[in-house]
């Protein structure tokens, strides 16, 4: 790439107005001053270029040198992504501990692959195959739950001349590919991809399986798909870190993507400190094997939270690209918008609602818009998905904001942290009132073959939590017991709902995760429950006799029960309980009658 060179013209915190930068263009990548600081151009006018700096500009003079690279801002793919920890830039935090000790120095210039590591390499084509765009050409074993394809890049076709099996590094040769014009080009471990543009896909197909997190919430009242997106707006305090690491922790994705975009160090170091130690339920390693982590926190500055998210969609687009079903979890969009705003109030744009910049809710549809489910490049049809899943994290919990409303409006699936909740320890706070989901019929097909109830069981529950929500406000006015026995159930059986399956302890070695088939009987047993109690009330037995049953009151606990037999033992004790206390009543009716 050549290289432009121009001089530092003015300085406005991250922004910097260089002059003389000749050919350059919006996107490219430059090294500013004698640090050579990363940055990236963000507007052309006349001879004056106006640059995003990455880094701390303390201590930058006009004057000094800025480098255009003539490249846009591109991340490194190849193996070794795995397991990793980077920064915004893609630079690995455990090799810069090591390079500068704690705290990071400015201008310093890492490869985010390691070129000194070597790669058993395993070819799948053989001299004389004929491959295209998308292609696996051989295969990389990167950790013990992944196994790393590596791809034709994008854009070249023809017929391989030469590959090879053995250990190689990142930059070395392992192929020759002949295009059709009779270029010879060599195949390397490792690819470049500019960030900001989507990776190439044959087509989109349909968002029909679910991303099961292990949430009873989230999966049975509010699932999202593969390939589709969701939001997790919430005031301070309501849990949406925690919850996120849940499903970083737990879902059935192949490969996890974790994005801490301006959120605090102490969090993210909670997660890198915790996740090594977590075993995958699905393989019984660990879980850091299909991981990566992006640590933008927020002290560092403010500008990189932008590159981050982009870098952590990239990765997740190209393990999609080698027909995975990606992850990525952002923590939190909130702090990217503020990078937005940041620059967009340096660039002295007209400010659009409390001081975003006008196309907030482009940049926000372009970034959800990069999720998906889609046939990949290459003659294989491979099938692939990135889902993802952002935080939101409105000031004083107000939904009304510019970040959540228009978050809102383009993913599938809203999971609503409601800080009264949180307040009375209801934890994931997630309110069912506020919260939805479009992707419910889609997997429906899924559900029902664990249980063809399972519709059913999902919106009777949610129907009885949304009357009692009405009952109690009913109930604050006039007192509890002087509502009817029938209303009284419904309250009885949303307190069952709420406090034995809404509420999922993340410490709980049993309940931190509920497998799906678990869930549905947990559920079908809540909903037995109000059946043959809804009996009884008839007959006139009052709910206070039916909440003091020993085995109602074990509905409450059944969610740390880890087999499913337990379930069904428990529902039996309740059935035979309210058999027993229908009897008495019927007898004592008997009784009265003569």
């Amino acid at each position: 790439m050549s290289q432009q060179v121009g001089v530092i013209k003015r300085i406005n915190g991250s922004l910097v107005v260089a002059e003389g930068l000749r050919g350059a263009r919006t996107g490219d990548a430059v090294y500013i001053g004698e640090l050579k600081l990363i940055g990236e151009v963000v507007r052309i006018s006349g001879d004056l270029v106006a640059l995003q700096c990455y880094e701390d500009t303390s201590g930058l003079r006009p004057g000094e040198p800025v480098i255009g690279t003539g490249a846009p801002l591109m991340a490194e793919l190849g193996p070794g992504l795995i397991g990793e920890i980077f920064d915004g830039l893609e630079r690995s935090e455990i090799e810069l501990w090591k390079l500068t000790g704690p705290f990071i120095r400015r201008g310093v210039r890492l490869a985010p692959l390691r070129r000194d590591r070597r790669w058993r390499f395993e070819p799948r084509a053989k001299p004389g195959d004929e491959v295209e765009e998308g292609d696996v050409i051989g295969v990389v074993q990167e950790s013990s739950v992944v196994e790393h394809r590596i791809l034709v890049p994008v854009g070249l076709q023809g017929v391989i001349e030469s590959i090879e099996e053995g250990s190689f590094t990142v930059d070395d040769t392992v192929a020759v590919l002949v295009t059709p014009d009779g270029g010879r080009v060599p195949l390397k471990l490792i690819q470049y991809w500019p960030v900001r543009v989507p990776r190439p896909y044959r087509e989109r197909v349909p968002i029909d399986r679910p991303l099961i997190t292990g949430q009873r919430v989230i999966d049975t009242f509010f699932p999202v798909a593969k390939g589709g997106t969701a939001a997790i707006p919430g005031g301070f305090g309501s849990g949406k870190t925690i919850t996120l690491q849940q499903i970083a922790k737990w879902s059935d994705a192949d490969i996890v993507i974790y994005v801490g975009c301006g959120e605090r160090g102490n969090e993210m170091a909670d997660i890198l400190t915790h996740f090594p130690e977590l075993e995958d339920p699905r393989t019984g390693k660990k879980l850091i094997e299909r991981a990566i982590f992006i640590a933008n926190v927020s002290n560092l500055p403010v500008a990189a939270r932008e590159a981050s998210v982009y870098m952590g969609v990239t990765i997740a687009e190209y393990f999609r690209d080698q027909g995975y079903d990606v992850a990525v979890i952002i923590d939190s969009t909130s702090r990217w918008a503020e990078a937005l705003r940041d620059i967009s109030g340096r660039l002295e744009e007209i400010p659009a609602e409390e001081g975003y910049p006008a196309y907030l809710g482009e940049r926000i549809a372009e970034l959800y818009e990069r999720a998906g489910r889609v046939v990949t490049l290459g003659r294989d049809k491979r099938i692939g998905s990135v889902t993802i899943m952002g935080a939101v994290s409105p000031p004083g919990g107000d939904f009304s904001e510019p970040v959540t409303s228009t978050t809102m409006r383009f993913v599938g699936a809203l999971w609503a942290l409601d800080t009264e909740l949180a307040y009375r320890r209801h934890f994931p706070a997630i309110n069912w009132l506020r919260s939805f989901t479009r992707y419910v019929e889609v997997l429906e097909e899924f559900w029902v073959k664990l249980d063809p109830q399972w519709k059913t069981y999902r919106e009777r529950a949610l129907a009885i939590l949304e009357e009692a929500s009405r009952l109690e406000e009913i109930a604050r006015v006039i007192g509890e017991k002087a509502l009817p026995n029938d209303q009284r159930l419904i309250l009885l059986t949303a307190e069952i709902i709420r406090e034995g399956f809404l509420v999922q302890n993340a410490y709980h070695k049993v309940d931190t995760y509920c497998p799906p088939e678990r869930q549905v009987k947990l559920l079908k047993v809540m909903i037995g429950f109000h059946d043959l109690a809804s009996e009884l009330v008839k007959l006139g037995v009052p709910v206070d006799r039916i909440r003091s049953l020993r085995s109602v009151m074990e509905l409450l606990r059944l969610k740390e029960k880890e087999g499913l037999e337990e379930m069904d033992a428990a529902y039996e004790r309740v059935r035979e309980d309210l058999e027993r206390l229908r009897m008495e009543y019927e007898a004592a009716g008997v009784m009265r009658g003569t």
